[in-house]
C-alpha cells in the first residue's frame, strides 16, 4: 500500500482506528491532524467515535482559520495549529492517551528510549510538559513550547501524549514506538530492578550496521508452493501486528522454498498491510530486482544454511519476552508443557550478536534449540513451518507474560525437574 496516493481525510480514518484498536485511545479521547500542501488542516471532528470514523466526519480547517465540514473540529485543534506554526517541518500530529504512557504521564516521566537501539532515534528527545486544561490556549502554548525546542514526543502531565511527524505515518510510528519502550520499561522493572540500558558505543554501533549488498536478479514465476508460501506469511504477519508481535516497522519473517530460494519481508514496508507482492526473492546470494529486503536476511540465509531442518525463521520484538532482554532476569521457559515441548532451551546472546557474529549465531540456533534472545535487541524463533515459528514466538510471549504476571503476584516461581521435561517431551512428540 501507498500510504503517501491516500486522502488526508482517509489517512486520518485509517491510522485512528489502528490506534483505537490497538487500545492507545478511547472512543472519545485523542484526535489527529494532517497539514496538506495548501496550508489546510484536516483534523478529527469533536465527540465523535474514534472507532467508526469516516472520511466524510474529517473537518478542514483552512490557512484563513475558516472552517468546513459536518462537525466541529476536536477541541483541541489550537494545540495542533500552535505546533503547525512553530514547526515547518512538521505536517501530522496526534494526541492519544495509551495506558503504557498514561502511567508516565502521571509521574510526569518520560519512557526510557535507550533499551533498544533505534527508539531514540525515531523518537527523539522525549519532553514533559505540565498540566494545562484540555482544550484551553494554555495547554496550546505549553505544548507548542516543547515543539519549538526541536521535540516531536510530547508527554502530557495528567493527560497522555503527543507526537508529530513529517507525514502521518511517521508520526503514527513514533507514537507506536514509543508505547512499546513505556510498556517494555514497565514490564522489564516487574521482572528485575536491574535494567540494562544500550551504551553509546553499541547504539553507534548499530548506527553503522548497513544492509549487505546483495546483486539484483529476475526470478522466473513463483510457482504454486510460492505462492502458497507467500499467501501464508502474509497472514501471519498482518496476524503478528494485530497480536503486538511486530510493529508497522518492525520483525521480519521468512521462509525457504524447496529449490532453495528464500523468501523474506521487505525493508520498510508496513507490516500491516503486507501484500505477497511485497516479499523479496532471495537465492544464491542474489535478490529480486527492484526490492530491498529485510537487513538481516544474510543472518536468516546462513541459518538456513546451518541446519537444513530449518524452513522458517521470525524476528521481532515482542514488549513482554524483551523485558527478558533488558535486564539480567533468566527466562525459564521449563514452567509450562507448550513452553517445554516448542521452546526448548532458550538461551541469551550479547547484544550485536545479531548482525556482527552472525556466523557464530547461525551455528547456535538449530532445530534442538530454535529460539533465543539477543540482549536489548530481539528474539529469533526458528520452524519447520511458517505456522510452528509464528506458534513459537506467540507462546513465547505468552510463557513471557504469565511469569511477568507471577513476578507481580510475588512468591516462588516452579519449573518442571529433567524427569517431569523427559515425561512432557515424550508425551507430546506422540
Amino acid at each position: 500500500m501507498n500510504f503517501k496516493m491516500l486522502h488526508p481525510a482517509d489517512r486520518i480514518v485509517m491510522i485512528m482506528s489502528r490506534i483505537y484498536n490497538s487500545g492507545m485511545t478511547t472512543t472519545s479521547g485523542g484526535n489527529i491532524s494532517v497539514r496538506d500542501d495548501s496550508g489546510t488542516v484536516w483534523i478529527t471532528p469533536s465527540g465523535k467515535d474514534k472507532a467508526s470514523l469516516r472520511r466524510e466526519d474529517i473537518v478542514q480547517i483552512l490557512p484563513d482559520g475558516s472552517v468546513r465540514g459536518e462537525f466541529a473540529p476536536s477541541s483541541e485543534y489550537h494545540f495542533h495549529l500552535s505546533i503547525y506554526m512553530c514547526r515547518p517541518d512538521i505536517n501530522s500530529v496526534i494526541h492519544a492517551h495509551p495506558a503504557s504512557l498514561c502511567s508516565f504521564s502521571v509521574l510526569h516521566k518520560a519512557p526510557d528510549t535507550s533499551l533498544i537501539p533505534d527508539a531514540a532515534s525515531i523518537c527523539g528527545d522525549v519532553a514533559v510538559a505540565g498540566y494545562a486544561v484540555p482544550g484551553s490556549s494554555e495547554l496550546g502554548d505549553i505544548i507548542a513550547d516543547k515543539f519549538s525546542k526541536d521535540h516531536r514526543s510530547v508527554i502530557l502531565s495528567n493527560h497522555g501524549v503527543v507526537v508529530g511527524g513529517s507525514d502521518l505515518y511517521e508520526a503514527f510510528n513514533i507514537l507506536e514506538t514509543l508505547d512499546y519502550c513505556a510498556k517494555l520499561e514497565t514490564n522489564a522493572k516487574r521482572i528485575s530492578g536491574d535494567i540494562r540500558k544500550i551504551s553509546d558505543k553499541h547504539i553507534a554501533l548499530y548506527r553503522l550496521r548497513t544492509s549487505d549488498v546483495l546483486e539484483d536478479y529476475e526470478p522466473d514465476d513463483m510457482g504454486t508452493e510460492g505462492l502458497e508460501s507467500s499467501r501464508e506469511m502474509c497472514r501471519l504477519i498482518s496476524r503478528a501486528n494485530s497480536r503486538g508481535l511486530f510493529s508497522c516497522t518492525s520483525g521480519t519473517f521468512s521462509s525457504k522454498l524447496s529449490d532453495g530460494t528464500v523468501l523474506v519481508t521487505p525493508y520498510a514496508v508496513d507490516r500491516k498491510y503486507i501484500s505477497p507482492s511485497d516479499l523479496v526473492r532471495v537465492s544464491d546470494g542474489k535478490k529480486e530486482k527492484g526490492k530491498s529486503p529485510s537487513r538481516s536476511v544474510v543472518l536468516h540465509d546462513m541459518i538456513y544454511s546451518c541446519d537444513p531442518g530449518i524452513k522458517s525463521i521470525i524476528i521481532a520484538r515482542p514488549p513482554k519476552i524483551m523485558a527478558f532482554a533488558v535486564t539480567d532476569a533468566d527466562f525459564p521457559a521449563e514452567t509450562m508443557p507448550e513452553s517445554v515441548f516448542l521452546l526448548r532451551h532458550v538461551k541469551k546472546y550479547p547484544f550485536g550478536s545479531s548482525f556482527m557474529q552472525p556466523g557464530m549465531l547461525s551455528k547456535e540456533i538449530n532445530s534442538e534449540s530454535p529460539v533465543c534472545i539477543i540482549e536489548n535487541d530481539c528474539v529469533i524463533v526458528c520452524g519447520k513451518t511458517p505456522l510452528q515459528a509464528y506458534d513459537r514466538l506467540e507462546v513465547l510471549e505468552s510463557t513471557a507474560s504469565a511469569i511477568i504476571e507471577a513476578r507481580s503476584i510475588g512468591g516462588e516461581i516452579h519449573s518442571f525437574g529433567k524427569n517431569e521435561i523427559e515425561l512432557i517431551e515424550r508425551s507430546m512428540s506422540l
